[in-house]
């Protein structure tokens, strides 16, 4: 009996009872949900990618670039990258992988007074996915009519009843009202544009059918909507740094605008939104984990291929954009010599050889000169047109790409990246929602997994389908800019509390040092316990002290010296509601209700 009793105390784990009883605290009950695993590391590595990875790499990090100067924005933008983003990042994927459970599930694990922010960003999860596969569904319809020969934007309908292209430009035509029939403001909804609901359902099928089994389908279709971006935006890189005026775009990119303090706020919050903090993908991807997995080479290796991906991805668009500056000046240079020509022409001045300049230096028909009002061609003013989002996608970029040879194989090419940027990323949204519901034994009792799957892609359809109204742009702008920005913030927050106060740091340490098999570096517990909280907390208060006004852009073609006309229109009583909004997500996040 003895030697049995040093046998068996010789064959325990390394880490004794304590990791024996996290096992059995998270491992599934016989004939319950079986958790599943990835096929391999390197489907994993591909997911949480994808995941991380998407629209605002390519339509955000260079708008912010452009902005405040590439120089000025990226010392900030690193420094959250470090003591903010990267921390946090880290954090999640060491809570999925040591308690294995969803987002839900996690936090009742660690404390019941934490239960609330599990359903709180499976709720955030959802409004961000309702509006983020329309996006998708504009990019698709793009798509599709990129095979018309010519481009469909590439000129004004030849209907003279529509004057309103005439008064735009055909880009912003096509797109707002051949794409959107963007209506005069919010509360003129008007009908469903049914090119619209056809594209958004056929974007809710595709997640439907890539995710409807989990990880096991969600991972395969990794392969082919992750690294597919890349492909093309090399091409786009190659291509670009090669047309002319790109150089113009890249040395305005690293030129730093030191002017702005507002650059650490805006960094601060790109770093965290883009490796999708507080949604709960994270928790749910390393959760299939096995538990001896290098987490932490993990956090670092993603982390740094997002931020890495939008700086690379800012050199093709800086130079398409320099490119697009060099074009507009040069076209109002020549405007302007037209118009000079004319203004002459009774007159012996010889304009194309440069004569005339030389005359105007010399003060020969100063009055005349000033008098013709000529329009002020300024290389800087045209590198100065920033724009992000939706703008930079649907009319910067087409109109870009009608001056280049082949525009309809270009259309093509980079509408496909947007859309396997953004399908990668709706998976990881879905499958933040779909975990917690498939690891629930209530739920998973009496509904198979499959049909969980189809009522929250048929549900989200649905509901997403005020997003195909003629108003839709409008309400899209105003989840973008609410739903998904301080309510993660808030749950990330909580998060940490959570972690390093309630659990404790001593004991999360040591569960990590279980699963990497290394202890953990100093680093990463001082930002937990003191620069990512303080950090977020400063950002929090400067959302409440410095709120945005409660407002939107409206399409407004008269204004023709404007050809996207910030028209800003109060919504009522938006303001009361966005509050209680936060108020709502503070109180699930505490477990208040």
């Amino acid at each position: 009996m003895e030697e049995d009793k040093v046998k068996k105390a010789t064959d325990e784990p390394e880490g004794g009872m304590e990791e024996d009883k996290v096992k059995k605290e998270t491992d599934e009950p016989e004939g319950e949900y079986i958790r599943p695993k990835w096929d391999s590391k390197f489907q994993y590595l591909l997911s949480c990618a994808g995941f991380v990875v998407g629209l605002g790499n390519v339509w955000r990090f260079p708008y912010l670039c452009q902005t405040y100067g590439g120089g000025a924005f990226l010392i900030p933008y690193i420094i959250a990258f470090l003591l903010e983003g990267t921390p946090i990042f880290f954090l999640e994927l060491a809570v999925g992988q040591r308690m294995r459970k969803g987002s839900i599930e996690v936090w009742w694990h660690i404390s019941p007074y934490l239960g609330g922010l599990g359903y709180t960003s499976v709720i955030v999860c959802f409004l961000v996915a309702l509006y983020y596969n329309m996006l998708l569904a504009w990019i698709l319809w793009y798509f599709i009519n990129s095979f018309r020969n010519p481009l469909p934007w590439s000129s004004c309908p030849t209907d003279t009843s529509k004057p309103e292209c005439n008064k735009s430009t055909p880009t912003n035509y096509f797109w707002y009202r051949y794409t959107l029939n963007i209506s005069t403001d919010i509360t003129n909804s008007g009908p469903l544009q049914w090119w619209l609901v056809l594209c958004l359902a056929a974007c809710w099928l595709l997640v439907f059918i890539c995710t409807v089994r989990g990880i096991e389908s969600t991972g395969k279709a990794m392969y082919v909507t992750t690294t597919f971006p890349y492909l093309i935006l090399t091409l786009f890189l190659l291509y670009g740094v090669t047309l002319p005026g790109a150089f113009h775009g890249l040395v305005y990119f690293m030129t730093p605008n030191i002017n702005n303090p507002r650059a650490w706020l805006d960094a601060a919050t790109q770093i965290f939104s883009s490796l999708s903090l507080g949604c709960g993908g994270l928790i749910a991807y390393s959760s299939y984990n096995p538990s001896n997995n290098d987490c932490e080479m993990d956090a670092v290796m993603i982390a740094g291929i997002n931020s890495l991906t939008s700086l690379f991805a800012s050199i093709p668009v800086f130079s398409i954009l320099g490119f697009k500056a060099t074009v507009a000046y040069e076209e109002c240079l020549e405007r302007n010599v037209k118009y000079i020509t004319k203004a002459f022409r009774n007159e012996s001045i010889t304009v194309d050889s440069g004569a005339f300049w030389l005359s105007y230096l010399n003060g020969t028909n100063i009055n005349k000169l000033t008098s013709l009002n000529l329009a002020n061609c300024d290389l800087q003013y045209f590198l100065d047109q920033s724009v992000s989002g939706t703008g930079l996608a649907f009319i910067v970029f087409t109109e870009i790409m009608l001056k280049m040879p082949g525009s309809n194989t270009w259309a093509i090419m980079y509408f496909l990246m947007l859309f396997s940027l953004g399908i990668s990323s709706i998976f990881g949204l879905v499958q933040s929602i779909l975990t917690p519901f498939t690891e629930s034994r209530t739920v998973s009792r009496y509904i198979y997994k499959e049909a969980i799957c189809g009522l929250i892609c048929l549900s989200a359809f649905l509901l997403g389908l005020l997003f195909a109204l003629r108003s839709g742009n409008y309400w899209l702008e105003m989840f973008d800019a609410y739903a998904g920005t301080l309510p993660l913030l808030i749950i990330t927050f909580f998060e940490l509390i959570g972690i390093v106060f309630i659990y404790g740091i001593k004991r999360f340490s040591a569960d990590v040092k279980d699963m990497i098999g290394r202890p953990l570096k100093g680093y990463w517990k001082a930002t937990w316990q003191f620069f990512s909280p303080v950090i977020m907390f400063l950002i929090f208060l400067s959302y409440v002290l410095v709120e945005p006004p409660s407002s939107y852009n409206t399409w407004n073609p008269n204004y023709v010296s404007y050809l996207y006309t910030s028209h800003y229109k109060s919504f009522p009583n938006f303001r009361t509601f966005n509050k209680w909004f936060y108020i709502l997500i503070l109180l699930l996040c505490c477990k208040l209700l």
